[in-house]
This record gives C-alpha cells, sequence and structure tokens, in this order.
C-alpha cells in the first residue's frame, strides 16, 4: 500500500490538485492529509480544522481515493468521522501520553475503521505496543503500525533515526502489517529513494510518502515533501519485494538493518573518542609531554582484551581494533604537536 498526500490540507486547491495527480497513480491507494497539525511554536501554521476536512471529502469524491488524517482528541475523532474519513492516524507525538490514546480508544468504540498508530518519538517499544493494546481492548480491529523513524540526541543525516530493530521486533510481537512513513525519517527529498527501498527490503507492507502540488510553498514540511511526478518516477525505481517467498532474506535484512545502526553508533562513538584524543594532545603540547605514553597503552589495551573475553570477543579482533584506534590518535596529536592546529 502507498499513501501519498500533503502534510497539511492548506486549501481547496491545494489538495484537489494534489489528490487528481495521485489519483493517476496506480499504486497509490489511500491519499493522506493532515487537518490539525501539532506543531511546537504556538504561531506556526496549525491546520485548516473543519474547514479542511470538507475539501478533503471533496477530493476523495472527485478521485475515488480513501482518505486518512490524524486526529489527537475525541473532538478530532468525531468531526473525522462526520466528514467520511476513511481512516485515522494517531501521531508520535500523541502516542507518548497514554492517557490522550485512552481518551481516543474511547472515542472510536464500536467504530469499524482502519487506525494507523505512529511509533512514539521515543524509542519506547513497550509504549508503542501499550497503544495498540488500549485500541484492542476497546474492540478495534484494524489496526497498522506506521514507522516514522526515533528523535535522536546526536547527529545524524535523519530528521528522525529509523533504528530499524524496533519495527522489526513490533512486528514479531504483534500481528499487525506496518507502513513506513519515510518523509518523516528522512526530512528531506534526497534521501527518500534510498530509504524506501531499504524500507521495502525489510519487508515492510507500505509506504507513506507525502506529495505536494508545489512542495516549495507548502505551510509544513516543505523540504521532505515531493510533486506527484516526482512520487511516480520514485515508485518506478524501487524493488517491491513478496514476503510470501522471502522470509529467509527479510529475516536477513532485518538483521542487517540492526548491523547498519550499530555501526552508525560505532562511527559517533569513533567520532567522539577522536576530539577527546585531539583535546588531549593540545594539553600535551601545552604541558610539553611525549605523545606515546607506552606503559598506560599496554595496560589499557590489556584491560580491553581483558574485557572482551569476558564478553566472548576474539582476542585477536579486539587487539586490531584498539591498535588501530590508538595509531590513528598518536597521528593525530603528532600533528597538533608539530603545527599547533586545534581543529
Amino acid at each position: 500500500m502507498i499513501i501519498a498526500g500533503p502534510c497539511s490540507v492548506e486549501s481547496e486547491a491545494q489538495i484537489l490538485a494534489t489528490a487528481q495527480a495521485l489519483a493517476r497513480i496506480p499504486e497509490v491507494k489511500m491519499l493522506r492529509g493532515g487537518i490539525w497539525k501539532p506543531r511546537t511554536r504556538p504561531e506556526a501554521f496549525e491546520g485548516r480544522g473543519e474547514e479542511g476536512l470538507v475539501w478533503l471529502r471533496e477530493a476523495k469524491q472527485a478521485t475515488g481515493l480513501p482518505t486518512a488524517t490524524e486526529v489527537a482528541t475525541p473532538e478530532h475523532v468525531e468531526l473525522a468521522l462526520k466528514y467520511e474519513v476513511d481512516a485515522l492516524w494517531i501521531g508520535a507525538r500523541t502516542v507518548v501520553n497514554p492517557f490522550s490514546v485512552q481518551q481516543l480508544a474511547e472515542a472510536l468504540k464500536g467504530v469499524d475503521i482502519p487506525v494507523f498508530i505512529k511509533n512514539p518519538v521515543s524509542p519506547d517499544l513497550k509504549l508503542w505496543i501499550g497503544a495498540f493494546e488500549r485500541f484492542q481492548k476497546v474492540g478495534l480491529t484494524q489496526l497498522v503500525a506506521v514507522h516514522r523513524g526515533f528523535s535522536y540526541y546526536k547527529d545524524s543525516p535523519y530528521r528522525n533515526f529509523p533504528m530499524w530493530e524496533i519495527p522489526i521486533e513490533l512486528t514479531q510481537r504483534l500481528n499487525v502489517p506496518i507502513i513506513t512513513d519515510v518523509s518523516h525519517i528522512c526530512g528531506n527529498r534526497e534521501m527518500l529513494q534510498a530509504t524506501a527501498q531499504k524500507a521495502l527490503d525489510l519487508a515492510t507492507d507500505g509506504l507513506m510518502i507525502e506529495c505536494h502540488n508545489n512542495p516549495d510553498a507548502a505551510l509544513t514540511d516543505a523540504q521532505q515533501q515531493i510533486t506527484p511526478e516526482a512520487l511516480g518516477e520514485l515508485l518506478s525505481h524501487l524493488t517491491f519485494r513478496s514476503k510470501v517467498t522471502g522470509s529467509v532474506e527479510s529475516d536477513l535484512a532485518g538483521l542487517r538493518g540492526e548491523i547498519d545502526d550499530i555501526d552508525a553508533e560505532l562511527l559517533q562513538l569513533l567520532a567522539r573518542r577522536m576530539e577527546v584524543s585531539e583535546r588531549i594532545g593540545d594539553y600535551k603540547k601545552l604541558n610539553n609531554v611525549t605523545v606515546v605514553q607506552m606503559d598506560r597503552w599496554k595496560q589499557i589495551l590489556a584491560d580491553h582484551i581483558a574485557v572482551g573475553d569476558s564478553l566472548g570477543l576474539d582476542r585477536e579482533l579486539v587487539n586490531a581494533v584498539f591498535e588501530a584506534i590508538h595509531q590513528a590518535s598518536i597521528r593525530r596529536q603528532s600533528e597538533i604537536l608539530e603545527d599547533g592546529t586545534n581543529q
């Protein structure tokens, strides 16, 4: 399933033009559009509200595409149902609050409608599972997970770090389909293609991609939205894999995704280590201390190898890794002592 549409429903002309263009793409099965936008700052555009629902219904009638929008309060639910929205999603900022999730679940009790539940902004699998359990307890059965990435305290090329191992574990624990919201993971257009393909390789059941007839003029998240024409081009270059015959490959892909995330963290830790090593080089230059302290290094390496033994790691691997790191630190500190630069 491909779900596409603008981050925000901004005007009647905008949503109709976008929807009509998306309807010409066979893979697009549902039109998304934000009506109420939870923003960090109160002066930012926060959606058109009920007026936007009128336009969203017009787009549905004009194209035949079923519609989906985000709800955050019982009042949102009531209005969305009044204007015949076909599916609802619960946003990442709402999922973090069990009180809000419970209120939404109660508001939907007895309503037969698909509910898409985005992961919470924090990488908390139990919180995500708890949201599903609240909707299940009131009798809702058409539940779908939406992976939109997680807030990450370190520098990352992603707007929201994917942490692929978390949605993979969710699908192992819950028998629910999962859609990957690549727009919110990436935060930019340039990474959409590669991230969408990786999501498909990891056996996601579909993609959510933000599309706007004029992305650069969008009132929200302009940098991550693409035109319907660009979406068609993106989809034409994706490889869609079968989940039925590729169970072994999908399992491997999940593990590979986990390794990719670990490797990314390793690189960030290495960068931090080199920063500290540079500061040590500055201190040695200031205090006229030699770069190599061999006795200290031998003790550090012995300690690392001992810890590695306790973790079941090969001694040669531990020795090779830390020797390489040590040599890199020596080279950098030597440069600092020679030229006095502090980069």
